[in-house]
């Protein structure tokens, strides 16, 4: 079989997050010194993210192609073929941005895969540089992206609409636009939806999933609009910058949580059930979504 080139649209497009996180920087200082309450840039901070950001682009050097390889297998296995014409296209979009809305519910419902995903979350700041805060811990995602390839798209075409999802969800991780017009923001994830996301106020836990669409979050319960100030981070927020505590802060925590005496089931659970599980809940009546959302461990 002839060697397949892997499509890599983030690369190349590093000097436009260099230049736009600049930008962003002036214009959010321009605003604070307005007088609008913004939590801006942090230098530790935004070091931080761009040390997750640079870990995740080099330890995708290999995992890219780790993969791909899993796509690929599973669309030779299969006898289904969409194509590659506009029409594939356009089902491919829709298709992956409801796989990638999963992938995110799921990675915050369990709490193996919030261990992976609570990096981007664990920055107090909202700007440009949060969205290059991205996992060491990628292997969590694939299976989620599988059934695409199964359904018979692509592999190529399955990556490459990856990166287009991952591209514009960059420029959404901002304070300094407020709301589009009315009509995109019933449609797209924006901004101003994605600041619900990254915040740790009650009201705003565990909401606005969307990748590209926000419509998945109004079709399954998750969507809520802001309103009150978001306060960004975690429910109790990581005391440190150290990229290395960032990345594996809640593996550790959730070890140490197994290995505490319990049954096989209670041990399980604190590895798979939600972040905020504890054992005196096995008994207790369900919390009232969404506004006594629990609180979420923390190494």
């Amino acid at each position: 079989m002839d060697a397949v080139h892997i499509p890599d649209l983030i690369t190349p497009a590093i000097p436009v997050f260099i230049l736009t996180v600049v930008a962003e920087a002036l214009w959010v200082k321009k605003l604070r010194d307005e007088g609008r309450e913004v939590a801006g840039h942090a230098l530790k901070d935004s070091a931080a993210s761009l040390s997750m950001g640079l870990g995740n682009v080099f330890i995708n050097v290999v995992w890219k192609g780790v993969a791909f390889a899993g796509y690929l297998a599973l669309y030779n296995l299969t006898p289904l073929r969409v194509g590659t014409g506009i029409l594939a296209w356009v089902l491919l979009f829709f298709a992956e941005d409801l796989c990638y809305y999963w992938f995110h519910r799921v990675h915050h419902e369990s709490r193996f895969f919030w261990a992976s995903h609570v990096v981007h979350h664990s920055s107090q700041h909202y700007n440009l540089t949060t969205a290059l805060r991205q996992t060491w811990t990628n292997p969590t995602g694939w299976v989620f992206w599988a059934p695409l390839a199964l359904l018979g798209f692509s592999p190529v075409m399955i990556v490459v609409q990856q990166s287009v999802s991952l591209l514009y969800q960059y420029w959404i991780h901002t304070e300094a636009i407020h709301r589009l017009p009315r009509p995109l923001e019933w449609v797209l994830n924006t901004p101003s939806h994605h600041r619900v996301h990254h915040a740790s106020n009650p009201r705003y836990l565990d909401k606005n999933y969307a990748g590209i669409l926000i419509i998945w979050d109004r079709l399954f319960g998750t969507f809520e609009p802001e309103g009150e100030k978001p306060v960004y981070g975690l429910t109790k927020n990581l005391q440190t910058y150290n990229p290395f505590r960032i990345a594996f802060h809640e593996f550790f925590a959730i070890a140490r949580d197994a290995m505490k005496p319990g049954s096989l089931k209670q041990r399980l659970s604190y590895v798979f059930r939600n972040p905020a599980w504890k054992p005196d809940e096995q008994s207790a009546p369900p919390a009232n979504p969404p506004t006594t959302e629990p609180v979420r461990p923390s190494a």
